[in-house]
């Protein structure tokens, strides 16, 4: 069933850009991996961040830089802006992990405020309100200005952002991050660094949002304050409950939903788009309290035991 379900999911991935408008298909493919970074941290680890757009929009703005200052290939400034973004969530996760619960959510999301408020003054790097236009994306020479190429340029790299958020889930590092987060004084009574397993977790979920972030602005070709905007914290968790906290592939299938109905909304000229997307959100949490992937793994898993 797993190979199935990974052999369906590589062909819709393939599928994608020709079922879609490529832009689209695109942007599905960085919030996915925004999504399963914050999944991550929330539902293995047990901490809500507020303030992951910090390190989305700061890979977005040092990715951008670099392609635009350094003239390198768009894997290359991606890489960078997430190296950045990592070696930014360290000094931050280092205080944030010490606190809990909502404290640790205002925490996070104090620093994501403050960043942004440096962007917006520091408009000599950033371009303050006005962004970064005109972010090149080069590799070795191919044309990649029509977005149906680039997107199959930028998938390689999302599936390895992917893979890599898995293999951490299912490492014996993962299975500690469960055990904290299930009761981390027991985990701390059998002798783990509670904090450090915390803030290691907090920099790996910081360095796949940058993964994201970069591929984002390489897809938009622009960047600008949104991304380090308190709401695209609060878009991104949206996007994780919506497709199920803790199953990590929730968060590709809510940002698959949450993207495609955005831009049908759009196009259609409906104006108070968060209306419906809020409203949606809501019945999914009290009709769906696992989250649409969760619950119908749930359904799976109790149809597999009656068949027994």
């Amino acid at each position: 069933m797993r190979y199935a379900l990974l052999a369906a999911g590589l062909a819709v991935a393939l599928w994608l850009p020709n079922g879609l408008y490529p832009a689209i298909a695109v942007d599905i493919l960085c919030w996915a991996l925004f999504a399963v970074a914050i999944d991550l941290l929330l539902g293995f680890t047990g901490l809500m961040s507020f303030g992951h757009a910090a390190f989305w929009g700061t890979s977005a703005y040092a990715t951008g830089l670099v392609a635009i200052h350094a003239g390198v290939p768009f894997p290359v400034a991606v890489l960078a802006g997430a190296l950045v973004a990592a070696v930014l969530a360290v000094p931050i996760g280092y205080l944030a992990v010490k606190r809990t619960g909502i404290y640790f959510a205002m925490v996070t999301l104090a620093f994501a405020q403050m960043i942004y408020y440096i962007a917006n003054k520091w408009g000599t790097v950033t371009g303050g309100e006005n962004g970064l236009q005109s972010v090149p994306r080069e590799l070795f020479g191919l044309d990649l200005s029509d977005e149906f190429y680039f997107y199959y340029a930028a998938l390689p790299i999302v599936l390895l952002g992917l893979a890599a958020a898995w293999r951490i889930v299912h490492s014996p590092f993962g299975r500690v991050l469960v055990g904290i987060r299930d009761n981390p004084a027991r985990a701390r009574a059998l002798g783990y660094p509670v904090h450090r397993y915390k803030l290691t977790a907090f920099v790996l979920s910081a360095f796949l949002a940058g993964l994201g972030g970069g591929l984002f602005v390489m897809g938009h070709r622009f960047v600008s304050l949104d991304a380090l905007h308190w709401t695209t914290s609060g878009k991104a968790v949206i996007v994780v409950v919506l497709g199920g906290i803790g199953t990590l592939w929730g968060g590709v299938l809510g940002a698959a939903i949450l993207v495609r109905l955005e831009d049908w909304l759009s196009y259609s000229g409906f104006e108070t788009i968060g209306l419906v997307t809020g409203s949606i959100f809501v019945l999914v949490v009290l009709l769906f309290r696992r989250g649409i992937w969760g619950s119908v793994a749930a359904l799976a898993q109790r149809w597999r035991v009656r068949r027994r």
